[in-house]
């Protein structure tokens, strides 16, 4: 017993120790200084000094140890570092660039440890003509750090006019002293300036461009093109920019996805050429012109977006791998931090002001197994599935371990549906009740099982039911058409120009496909497109060949259309028929997510199920053909992500409440094995 006090005042000291070296090392840095005059506000902390413009709170310079300014200096100052949203109303034509230049400053605190300031704007009826929006904009410096902090609180009051904000972000525009850009691991490069991209040639659309004369050689004949970086939310959390001379580092970490919309896999751009660095919130990419917050009949809202933490830092090395591990570690230390306990708005809760949710996820998918690796969310109530357009909330997502088991942390106070989805699984969870997040609550779910769609066993299979098409075949870019960062690289797809190979490889007759023979590795094209012919595109009929050895005519067949893009399209469905007046089944037009162009692999994820009578079948080899209705355009087209045909039901189907038996019965066995072994130790014990 001495032995563990002693123990525990040793962990105890130690502990203080590590406290008191920490205060110790934040008082050794310099304080914070705050000045401000009549058209600035300067922050600096001897690392970091930022310039902010008096009253409209935008970033004008950023300095970095001996370096004064690290943004556009050729640029105004009001486009170096700004947020800015996209906005319209319903009753207007248009859409609207506003920067959330303010009017008024507050200084919040001001110590020698943190300064935070905030810039305000409030919208009033007489505004006419303004975004209809009140702006809370804040900045924060804390002492020691190296770098500097931003968030903002928008707010639509009761009975304010309806709005629709289609994009909300942070750019900052950095010298074209950065010109190696790293988004992860493996994708980083060096990069082409704004002139290059300037003087290079169009190609398809506007973002995309064939560097000709670039100022590095290396790059000439390479495509250039924004959309090539982007990235999904759970794996953009730190991405930047390394300038050679002097060797900075900038990085926009993003230590939490609460405040972004679309849930975890939710695309969107991060850095790009003319060395821009985002942090998006929201926007319509790879999802459609529908998504965004939707304000009507004087509904009230407010979220906070943020913070966000700027990042700078250095080496003495030419080895940027050092930098951008530093990077990594230091984005990894802000989630470690989060919830941050020093914003001071009323509407950022700390850590003690939110609750929990744990529970363990089971899959009834003709047997009863473990989620594993499911995604498990909580977000605004709606339809299963509908966080994936959900832009409004917050949002809160994990991952379950091999045994189904997840827990979500450190939710605000609201009222959410739990969704779920499962790699290897068609179709969305929800669970049926709302779940009610209380400051401080600790809410325990136990064990819950998702029915996944299925009528009857399966027939065969395409694909892999992961919401993407990146285990079909995507070919190489025309060698003309070429970055070289994708070569022989996982994300292939993300080569410009790869809709017209579908043209190269079947200039004449469409993709067929027989199961048993085929491989959708190699044979099924990762997106089905249309044709280029002279005078345009036209569309595209794929076949599906199999065999079926006993057709129950009597029976209902089933065929699962998941599909991972879709972008102005139709899909039709006829079977045993190329042609005829009507198909056995269309989607109707679906989908605006523009995966196809912007190097996607994925979009907006849907599910269709086509019940096919057993007298549509034939005794031996049959044929379904998906045809892509639309033409005349290079983009119109989708993204299959898995297609299943199931036979007719059979009896031995079990039932969700025997599933959820099953699953409770698991839980019961595993605490009796475990009070099993807990008596058995204990009884070696007591005889030995």
């Amino acid at each position: 017993m001495d032995k563990g006090r002693r123990r525990c005042h040793l962990i105890i000291l130690l502990c203080l120790f590590f406290l008191l070296t920490k205060i110790h090392a934040d008082r050794s840095s310099p304080p914070v200084k705050l000045l401000v005059t009549d058209k600035h506000v300067e922050i600096d902390n001897g690392i970091v000094k930022i310039t902010l413009s008096n009253p409209g709170g935008m970033i004008t310079s950023v300095g970095y140890k001996k370096t004064t300014n690290i943004l556009q200096y050729r640029f105004k100052e009001g486009r170096r570092g700004y947020w800015d949203i996209m906005w319209s109303t319903p009753d207007r034509n248009g859409s609207h660039l506003d920067t959330l230049e303010c009017e008024n400053l507050r200084v919040i605190a001001e110590s020698d440890d943190q300064v935070e300031v905030s810039f305000i704007r409030t919208w009033h009826h007489s505004l006419d003509g303004e975004v209809p929006l009140n702006i809370d904009k804040r900045y924060i410096v804390l002492r020691g750090s190296s770098g500097f902090y931003s968030y903002a609180t928008l707010e639509h009051m009761a009975g304010w006019p309806d709005l629709d904000i289609d994009e909300a972000r942070i750019v900052m525009k950095l010298d074209e002293m950065f010109r190696y850009m790293v988004i992860s691991d493996d994708k980083q490069r060096i990069m082409p300036t704004e002139m290059d991209t300037k003087t290079g040639r169009s190609l398809d659309y506007k973002e995309a461009v064939l560097l000709t004369n670039p100022s590095n050689p290396q790059l000439r004949g390479e495509v250039d093109d924004k959309y090539q970086y982007s990235c999904e939310n759970k794996d953009s959390h730190v991405h930047g920019w390394i300038s050679s001379n002097p060797r900075i580092g900038f990085w926009v970490i993003m230590p939490s996805d609460e405040f972004r919309a679309g849930g975890p896999i939710k695309q969107d751009l991060t850095s790009h050429a003319s060395s821009t660095s985002l942090a998006v919130f929201f926007s319509a990419h790879y999802i459609g012109a529908d998504f965004g917050v939707k304000l009507r009949n004087g509904e009230r809202w407010k979220k906070v977006f943020g913070p966000v933490f700027m990042y700078l830092n250095s080496d003495n090395t030419h080895n940027p791998t050092a930098i951008w591990e530093d990077a990594k570690r230091q984005a990894a230390e802000e989630t470690k931090k989060w919830p941050y306990n020093f914003p001071l708005s009323r509407d950022f809760p700390r850590s003690n002001q939110r609750g929990a949710i744990s529970g363990r996820l089971f899959v009834h998918d003709r047997v009863i197994t473990t989620a594993n690796s499911a995604y498990v969310g909580l977000a605004q109530p709606g339809d299963a599935g509908s966080w994936q357009d959900n832009s409004k909330g917050y949002q809160f997502w994990t991952q379950s371990d091999e045994s189904g088991h997840f827990r979500i942390k450190d939710v605000r106070a609201g009222t959410y549906n739990l969704y779920a989805w499962v790699p290897g699984v068609i179709g969305d969870y929800k669970h049926r009740a709302d779940i009610i997040i209380r400051p401080g609550s600790q809410i325990v779910m136990g064990n819950i099982v998702y029915d996944a769609p299925r009528n009857g066993p399966t027939l065969w299979e395409i694909g892999i039911p992961d919401r993407t098409a990146a285990e079909f075949y995507v070919p190489d870019p025309s060698p003309h058409l070429v970055n070289k960062l994708y070569i022989n690289h996982t994300e292939k797809y993300r080569q410009y120009g790869l809709w017209n190979r579908y043209t190269d490889l079947y200039p004449h007759q469409d993709l067929i496909y027989t199961v048993g023979v085929s491989d959708y590795r190699r044979d099924w094209f990762f997106a089905h497109v249309n044709r280029k012919v002279s005078k345009g595109y036209v569309p595209t009929a794929w076949q599906i060949v199999f065999n079926v050895r006993h057709v129950i005519r009597a029976g209902t067949y089933t065929l699962r259309l998941a599909l991972a893009s879709a972008n102005y399209a139709e899909i039709q469905v006829r079977i045993n028929k190329r042609s005829g007046i009507r198909p056995y089944f269309s989607t109707g037009v679906i989908g605006a997510d523009n995966a196809i162009a912007r190097h996607g692999i994925h979009g907006l994820y849907r599910l269709y199920s086509v019940e096919i009578s057993g007298s549509q079948l034939l005794q031996g080899r049959n044929t379904i053909y998906l045809r892509q209705a639309r033409g005349a355009l290079p983009f119109v087209g989708a993204m299959y992500d898995y297609i299943r045909l199931e036979a007719p039901p059979q009896s031995s189907h079990q039932s969700h409440s025997t599933a959820v038996s099953y699953a409770n019965s698991i839980n019961s066995c595993t605490s009796v094995l475990i009070m099993c072994i807990t008596s058995s130790i204990s009884y070696a014990i007591l005889i030995k």
